[in-house]
């Protein structure tokens, strides 16, 4: 078990590390995003003073279109680090009220049978189309639009890095059931504000 839970804890650092980078990625796109607003507003204002192609190329749709790519990318890579640090969106009622060991066999269900055959599903069908935009290289219809072909590939390493998550928090939920302590399983920390409001 010893050996799973270091794989484990090598998901979850990567996961952690990608997800650091989204922080970054989130701040570039709102940058980018105020770039686009003032650029948009203020066309003629920057006509006037830097002349209008200057104006045009701040405008530009390749800016629009880096912060759709931006947000996607938060999006589909961020996906996992949400997963790892149990932070996506739950409307439960009766999953909240359960023991850690119930919730962990809860979950342990659910990444066997639901998630992980998603991803696989996922993962077998957005390849066909990820495959083709890359050998016609595809890019956007709009003047100065960007490649397609990366940020459809973007797609795919989601679901991949979902999947290993996946493991990882399998992993970690079997640990923890066999009595193994470890201070990054959600389950654990649970129990331990339990035992400690008691």
């Amino acid at each position: 078990m010893n050996g799973l839970l270091k794989f484990s804890s090598a998901i979850d650092w990567f996961t952690t590390k990608i997800g650091q980078i989204m922080w970054w990625l989130t701040l570039a796109m709102v940058l980018i995003g105020v770039e686009n607003v003032i650029a948009r507003y203020a066309f003629k204002q920057i006509s006037a003073i830097f002349g209008e192609n200057v104006a045009r190329a701040l405008s530009n749709t390749t800016y629009l279109e880096l912060q759709w790519y931006l947000y996607s990318l938060v999006f589909l890579l961020g996906a996992a680090y949400v997963f790892k640090s149990n932070s996506h969106v739950r409307v439960d009622i009766i999953y909240s009220n359960l023991k850690p060991r119930a919730q962990a066999m809860v979950d342990i269900f659910g990444i066997l049978f639901l998630m992980l055959p998603f991803m696989i599903f996922g993962i077998y069908y957005s390849w066909p189309s990820v495959l083709k935009s890359w050998q016609q290289h595809e890019i956007s219809s709009d003047p100065g639009g960007l490649a397609r072909y990366p940020i459809k590939t973007a797609v795919i390493v989601a679901f991949v890095m979902l999947f290993f998550q996946g493991i990882s928090e399998l992993i970690k939920n079997i640990a923890f059931l066999r009595g193994h302590t470890m201070s990054n399983s959600m389950h654990a920390k649970t129990e331990a504000n339990n035992e400690g409001a008691s």
